[in-house]
């Protein structure tokens, strides 16, 4: 057997005669890639020198904390709360907010519902930048069991927390506005939803934990960055809603202008990570909600649903009409994105390479440009902020009853995962031979098992039971090469191999390998197909939906016989 430089211990297990493969083009002994030529070095290949000093200065962080979340989870789980936790996650997603929000604004509580969507989409947007830049990985998976009912989570990068940066600035928003001289609601009301609020915060955070999604470092920074976006909303949030409003045209078109630039410095990750799609999704929805909440300030509507002196009252509508206008106001919203992504992805390639002709495309890393490609396919599973139709029914099968089997998993699930089990697994394996140097192997063989041959005493069991035990899971695996590195000819990228982790079962009678989730084939013309898609949705929500309710006449407010305006 060849010789490696580095770590080709890795693939001694191996039968011998596998042939090698390579990785751009580093030999890989066995199928097995080597920690030495693969791990160490791709995010410092694929960052900027200051993005990964700053890495570096942070993983240790992670990687010290993992085993106290290990032993935080096996102490605390149960079947009910792996359920539980892997539910109530659901209520600090983009999905569920997409849903709920535009409710508010069709029920009177517009004001609220624009906060609400202005914290969400900083908290998304900030969140997924710094996770980009960073390039943090998730505690590793083992010793962590990560139990979650969403499929492109794993894909994500750790730090920060989105979902408890949503989940606290929604927490901490709505606290703010029950003690602000706008609420309208009884002191034991206030005391209540002020009760719900922390208990929702802190099942959403808390969960991120169990369910072994997050470290202390990745809930605690997103916390905090959820509660400052949320003071920054109250405070200043309405002065400048105010002047925007005020304002002539050219004050949403120059809104509009700088969350696109925002969107296009959005750091390009080191791997295919889907965090800059929800940042894109929830960009597109503030563009619309701005926009679309400054032509409805200039309708003869806008008294009825906005200001101080609004005349909308809920219950006098009737309970039948607002179920009316709530289902027609969601259908409307669905039947949106069911004809506008797939037409957008049909004209828009054709758009796209006639622009690369004239040399002004933008092209973003792990985004396909239209010249490398015929047609996009419109099945493609993306997981949208906002689910297709034809999705909802296995959504809610999923709520009702998510299988241990589904919903919990052990190793890595990501690129990034994969690169962290293989560089912690290196480190270790140094740390291990300058050990054996100083001591000597077979004196570290001997006081492992004890002296004179004795059994280890009760204190070292309990060592090992413990701290130490989940220390040495992390690393453990195989990583495998699926194919090999190969340079696309169409394009400059080098194409990384497919890798999936093999893991030893509890018995350790046979190897088993779960394959990584790995992120589909992404076309540059999903970038403005978000854009415009989640744009329409936040002007339906808050201006063509309303209009259309009082066009209507019976699904209206403006045919109730409100009192006048004392202004």
């Amino acid at each position: 057997m060849g010789s490696h430089d580095h770590g080709s211990s890795y693939g001694a297990e191996h039968p011998i005669g596998v042939p090698l493969l390579a990785v751009n083009g580093k030999p890989v002994q066995n199928g097995v890639v080597d920690a030495g030529l693969k791990s160490l070095d791709h995010y410092q290949r694929a960052l900027p020198k200051w993005r990964y000093n700053l890495r570096q200065r942070l993983l240790p962080l992670i990687r010290w904390e993992t085993p106290y979340l290990a032993m935080l989870q096996e102490k605390m789980r149960t079947p009910a709360l792996d359920r539980y936790f892997a539910i109530t996650a659901n209520l600090g997603t983009h999905t569920f907010f997409m849903i709920g929000l535009p409710v508010l604004f069709w029920c009177s509580f517009s004001s609220f519902g624009k906060g609400l969507v202005h914290i969400l989409a900083a908290g998304v947007f900030w969140t997924g930048f710094i996770k980009d830049m960073l390039s943090l990985p998730r505690p590793l998976s083992p010793p962590l069991h990560r139990i979650t009912m969403s499929g492109s989570a794993a894909l994500e990068y750790g730090f920060p927390s989105t979902h408890s940066a949503n989940a606290v600035s929604v927490t901490v928003y709505s606290i703010l506005v029950l003690h602000s001289d706008k609420n309208t609601f009884s002191p034991s009301t206030t005391f209540a939803l002020e009760l719900l609020a922390y208990f929702y915060a802190f099942s959403i955070v808390f969960g991120r934990l169990y369910c072994g999604m997050h470290g202390f470092l990745d809930v605690i920074i997103g916390s905090i960055m959820g509660a400052a976006i949320s003071y920054i909303e109250f405070y200043y949030g309405p002065p400048f809603q105010d002047w925007l409003y005020a304002s002539d045209y050219l004050a949403p078109i120059l809104f509009a202008i700088t969350i696109l630039i925002l969107v296009r410095i959005h750091p390009e990750p080191a791997d295919d990570c889907p965090c800059f799609d929800d940042s894109v999704s929830f960009a597109g929805v503030i563009v619309g909600l701005e926009i679309g909440t400054w032509h409805f300030a200039r309708s003869k509507w806008n008294h009825i649903y906005n200001g101080p002196n609004a005349l909308f009252d809920l219950s006098a509508l009737g309970w039948p009409v607002i179920v009316i206008r709530l289902i027609l106001g969601v259908l409307i919203i669905f039947a949106w994105r069911e004809v506008m992504k797939p037409t957008l992805l049909k004209v828009l390639p054709h758009l796209f390479r006639v622009i690369e002709t004239h040399g002004l495309s933008l092209p973003r890393r792990f985004f396909m440009p239209a010249s490398e490609y015929k047609d996009v396919p419109l099945n493609l599973r993306d997981d949208e902020v906002l689910p297709k139709v034809s999705d909802i029914p296995r959504m809610m099968r999923s709520i009702r009853g998510p299988g241990r089997g589904r919903a919990v998993s052990i190793g890595p699930q990501s690129a990034a995962d994969a690169y962290e089990t293989l560089a912690y697994r290196e480190r270790k394996r140094r740390e291990s031979l300058s050990s054996e140097k100083g001591s000597g192997l077979k004196q570290a063989q001997k006081t492992a098992e004890g002296a004179d041959g004795e059994e280890p005493t009760a204190v070292q069991a309990a060592q090992s039971s413990g701290f130490e035990k989940y220390e040495r899971q992390m690393g453990q695996g195989q990583v495998v090469v699926e194919g090999t590195g190969s340079l696309n000819p169409n394009s400059s990228a080098v194409e990384e191999p497919g890798m999936y982790l093999g893991q030893r079962d509890e018995l350790g009678e046979r190897e088993i390998f779960s394959k990584l989730t790995r992120p589909r084939v992404r076309y540059d013309v999903e970038v403005v197909t978000k854009l415009v898609v989640y744009a329409g949705i936040g002007w339906l929500a808050v201006d063509m939906i309303p209009i259309l309710f009082e066009l209507t006449g019976i699904l209206g407010a403006g045919h109730l016989p409100f009192p006048v305006s004392s202004s």
